[in-house]
């Protein structure tokens, strides 16, 4: 077995609980109806948009609000990544741990495949549902590309910041997994460490913190960049190390495991 039967595998199992497809459905109908009513408000502001030399446009108003909305101070909460924040863990709770709880994970080990590839095979599987939900999501505002001006520019880097978030995620949710004893308990440590990255930014703004180490190790420093269409080398780093240091954390945590037999 290697690491792409474990993805196949995983991928499978993605598509076969029901799980996947109710949050699937009412996130996407969740954010169809937001996408309208950010549409609704962008037309109907069309006139005095007009008369403003360097009005919003289209991206501004509809396509990049869609994505975010509390991190982007938008006037129609639960974007794409307020929802990610909560939809990914969900998703990654029983990568590992639900194998565990379901005395399977042995049956990994005795394939003879190394805790490298078991942690890549179900992350990469996580990964391709994730990025088929954004596809989905994009393809809102996309659809009406020939009838109004896209800053493609713009909404490309707000679609890489969303990549990039989307792989930090479910690489914490995966490491969660690995530790936790059942999928509620990795749920919930996801969440909650999700959360934590976002708000310790808030504690140190409020006490008059603005370019400290406690800033840089907030998410929103990182990804209200790329949103408004800003990318950085220093932002896309900070994505990676986060992600490479969840997997490595859940790699070393089933390595660990499967020695223990």
């Amino acid at each position: 077995m290697s690491t792409f039967a474990v993805m196949r595998l995983e991928l499978r199992r993605l598509f076969v609980r029901p799980l996947g497809w109710v949050l699937g459905a009412l996130t996407l109908a969740e954010l169809a109806w937001r996408f309208i009513l950010l549409l609704g408000n962008f037309l109907a502001m069309q006139v005095r948009l007009a008369a403003l030399p360097s009005a919003p446009g289209f991206t501004d108003m509809a396509g990049v609000p869609l994505l975010s909305s509390l991190l982007t101070g938008g006037f129609i909460p639960f974007g794409f990544t307020e929802l990610a924040l909560i939809v990914v863990p969900l998703l990654a709770m029983s990568t590992l741990a639900g194998e565990r709880g379901n005395g399977t994970l042995p049956l990994l080990f005795g394939t003879g495949q190394s805790a490298t590839a078991i942690v890549l095979g179900k992350y990469l599987a996580l990964m391709a549902w994730l990025l088929l939900w954004l596809a989905l999501t994009l393809a809102m505002p996309l659809s009406l590309a020939h009838a109004t001006h896209i800053d493609w520019g713009k909404l490309a880097a707000a679609t890489l910041g969303m990549v990039l978030l989307l792989a930090a995620l479910a690489a914490i949710g995966v490491a969660c997994s690995a530790f936790a004893s059942h999928p509620a308990i990795a749920a919930t440590a996801g969440i909650l460490l999700v959360l934590a990255l976002c708000s310790i930014q808030l504690g140190a703004q409020s006490a008059g913190v603005n370019n400290g180490l406690i800033n840089w190790l907030a998410l929103p420093t990182h990804l209200e960049p790329l949103l408004r269409g800003l990318v950085s080398t220093a932002d896309i780093v900070w994505f990676v190390l986060l992600t490479a240091l969840a997997l490595a954390l859940a790699v070393r945590r089933v390595a660990a495991e499967k020695e223990r037999g």
